[in-house]
This record gives C-alpha cells, structure tokens and sequence, in this order.
C-alpha cells in the first residue's frame, strides 16, 4: 500500500548505523539498479572464518579530513558498469539503511565515487517495495545544518601530522594528480599544486629560492612529489633539483627522472644491472637500415621514437621493406630511434607493476584493442588485475632501483624466452590501476613520504 511507503526527494540523508556513519547524503534514482557507496582503502580481510571487508568513507562531499573507519560483512564481488560506461569489479556488503523513521538492510556496492556529486547512490533494488519517490523535492526527511555535521562526526577529523608537501605537475586536473592531492589531504598532511610552468629559481650558493607566480617563495616544503611530462623533462627535473638543493625531500630525484626519460641511456642502465630487455638496437645512418634490421632478428619489428611516450612515436613494422621505409623516415627527421624484436606471443599484452619504495604494491595486465599492438591504456587499453610472478616482482623491484626510483611504473612483458622489461616510467598514471585493482595507490605514494620522515 502506497500509504505505508517512506516518500523521498531527489536527495536525502540518511545514516547506517552499524556502519557508524550518523548521517550522508545520498542521491536517490530510481534508474540505478544497485546501490553504491564511496569508499577508499579497501581490503577484504577473516574475521571468525567469515569473509569480511574494511575500507574507509569521506562522508561529506568536499571534506577529505573527516575520515570513518568501517568494517562489514562481505556479501559478493560483481562487476558493475558505471553511468559513465566504465566496468569494474567492485565488493558488495549488506548494512541497515535508516532514513527518517524507517531500518531496513541494502546491499551495495562499494567504489571510489570522488569524482561523483554525491557519496552515497541509492537505487532501486533497495527502494522496491518501500519508497516512493518524487524527483521535484529534496531532503522531504529534513536535511542537517553544518554545525550538526560538526557536531555528528566531531570525533572523525584526524589529527594533522604536519607535513607540508607540494605536488610538481601541470594539470590539476588529471586524475593521477587529484588522487594524489586528495591522497595526502586525507592523511593530514598540507597540499600544494605547483604548476612547473609558473615555478622560478634564484641560483645562489647561499640563498637559493624557488619563486611562484607573484613573486610567492617556495622555500618551505618538508617534500615534493614530481609528476614531470616528458615535453617539459629539462625544466621540470631544473626545478626538482633546486628543491634538492634546499634540502626538501622529493620522492623521485631529479636525476632519477632525467636518465628515464633517455630511454637509449636507461635501457643500457638496466642492462648493467642484470634486467633482461627484448633485443634492441641503435643507429645514427640510414646506411645501416639492413644489418640494423637483421641485428634484432629481422622483421617484424618494432621501431621507437627515443622522446616518444604513452604509445606514440611506436610503431609496428611488419615486413622488411615496411622497417626500412620507416626507420628511413624518421632518420630523414634527424629523430633519434631505437628498434626492438617483435614479440609475438605477447599477444598485445603487457605487464604494469607499480612499484613505491621497493615494493610492487599493484599489478595489471593491459591488453590493446583489436588491430592495436601497443597496449596503453592513453591508446583504449584495457586493464585487468593480474597475479604476477616472483620473477616478474623481482624484475620490476631490481628495474625501479637501477633507475634510482621510488615510484615507477614498469611495464615488463611475457616472452617464450622468460619475462622481458620493455620500460620505466617515472611518472606512472594512476587511473586505469586504481581503477582495476581497487587500491589506493596514492596513498601508498604519501605513506613512502611519510616514511622517509618516520611518521606512522
């Protein structure tokens, strides 16, 4: 009966007790099948022989300081495509949803929901039977002021460690980069985005300064986190270093940085120190296009742009007139090019390890689309969660420190002669891992900072 249903608005309070979440917003639509609420740090976990998952909520939208920490009972895993089309695994648990004057329990899923307007997703599985909804009102159960919010989670703010960290990038937009700054805000620690372009330096012996825009001195960081595209490399690693000469902890050095981007130089690096690479090879003249070719083992083959990345600047040459045709191309340009042995029976599939302080602390296999041999995911790669070998970990930790990294993106690729490293990035993209794995890369990235200054 119509009259023993709960009406709602397009959006609501509500709060799940057990959870001990006293109250969030949540957007209620009726067109959402499942369910969802925003949670990070996600971890399935035993408790008394019964599976179990913990994580962590934001509850208030905007406020990454008011943290609750919260266990339940693992209900299933499912795959769910987002609104935006994107299809990921997520764990589903079971809790009492209390909205106004009404309990009753609902599944949901559990996922990152940042970049929604809302923490909370309530749909109509939950609903059938018990809501009625109309779309033109909102909080018809009423809606708390901000002094009740402060006062409901008094006790959730986490206490400032005191950091004071700066994130060297130049879009602050991009994924990778909110993560990160989201990342520490939640760890209570202080955030800057600082845009490269708009950073200046005084070279001094004795005062040297980093200046910003309006003449800010930039001279009081505890740590700098470089995220340095490769068009911008040369300044980009100028300024890092500036910043290591002020003392200031930067979680990959600047020389780190500059021999990863000379992929020539980096690939001899790795060799040195034992990593094994697809066979390779090197020119300076077209003159020697046909033993360049025979060196790496004929066609087809693979030719590199040394300043290429994300994909570009690789291409496929699959008979021996196609390599000769593009190796002669690009010498035309003066490019700098490496060829490399195709291996086939990688399948246009790789491997990403990302690896922080020492640790593969996530993995993927990324798969090219159809007709596509490269398998990033800038070019529509798609990602999945992978189990990596001990031998594929070694590699990817033994590649991260021969380049002198403590975040690196190393992508290793599965041969019939063993695990192969293809390259190391120094700044690794964010999205497409979290997105797979579920975990909270960039809060590994400021626990390693963290550690560097010995705080728990």
């Amino acid at each position: 009966m119509s009259q023993n249903k709960v009406i709602l608005g397009s959006e609501e309070w509500c709060s799940f007790p057990e959870l001990g979440i006293p109250t969030i917003k949540a957007r209620v639509d009726s067109g959402a099948k499942t369910s969802a609420l925003h949670a990070i740090n996600i971890a399935p976990f035993i408790k008394d022989d019964a599976n179990w998952v913990r994580f962590d909520i934001n509850p208030i939208q905007n406020n990454l300081k008011t943290v609750i920490h919260c266990e339940a009972p693992l209900v299933d895993k499912r795959f769910v495509k987002s609104s935006s089309g994107f299809r990921e695994q997520r764990y589903v648990i079971q809790s009492n949803l209390k909205i106004g004057d009404s309990k009753w329990p609902i599944e949901m899923t559990l996922t990152n929901r940042d970049s929604m307007g809302f923490r909370m997703l309530l749909g109509r599985e939950a609903m059938s039977g018990r809501v009625l909804v109309d779309p033109e009102q909102k909080y018809l159960l009423g809606q708390p002021t901000s002094d009740s919010l402060k006062e409901l989670y008094k006790n959730s703010e986490k206490a400032s460690s005191g950091l004071r960290i700066g994130l060297l990038a130049s879009n602050p937009e991009l994924y990778s980069n909110k993560r990160i700054m989201e990342a520490g805000e939640m760890r209570g620690h202080e955030m800057h985005f600082l845009n490269i372009k708009e950073c200046y330096m005084k070279l001094d012996a004795k005062t040297p300064e980093i200046h910003y825009r309006g003449g800010k001195i930039l001279n009081q960081f505890d740590a700098i986190i470089p995220r340095i595209r490769p068009s911008i490399t040369f300044y980009g690693c100028a300024l890092t270093r500036q910043f290591e000469a002020l003392k200031v902890f930067c979680l990959n050095s600047s020389n780190a940085i500059t021999q990863s981007r000379d992929k020539l130089y980096s690939l001899q690096l790795l060799l040195n120190h034992g990593v094994e690479i697809p066979t390779t090879g090197f020119a300076n003249s077209p003159l020697d296009t046909d033993d360049l070719i025979k060196m790496v083992g004929g066609s087809p083959l693979i030719v590199k742009l040394l300043e290429g990345t994300q994909g570009k600047g690789v291409v496929l040459a699959e008979t021996k007139k196609a390599a000769e045709s593009v190796i002669n191309a690009f010498k035309s340009l003066n490019a700098n090019i490496l060829v490399q042995e195709f291996i086939k029976e990688a399948n246009g599939k790789d491997i990403r390890c990302f690896v922080i302080d020492g640790k593969v602390v996530a993995a993927i296999q990324r798969e090219a689309m159809p007709g596509e041999f490269r398998a990033n995911i800038h070019l529509g790669g798609t990602a999945s969660v992978i189990k990596v070998t001990a031998e594929e970990k070694r590699i990817a930790i033994k590649a991260a420190k021969a380049m002198d990294l403590k975040v690196a993106g190393v992508d290793i690729i599965r041969s019939s002669k063993g695990p192969l490293l293809l390259e190391v990035n120094s700044s690794p993209g964010l999205e497409g891992i979290e997105g797979a794995t579920n975990k909270d890369i960039a809060g590994e990235m400021i626990k390693a900072i963290e550690k560097n200054f010995k705080l728990k």
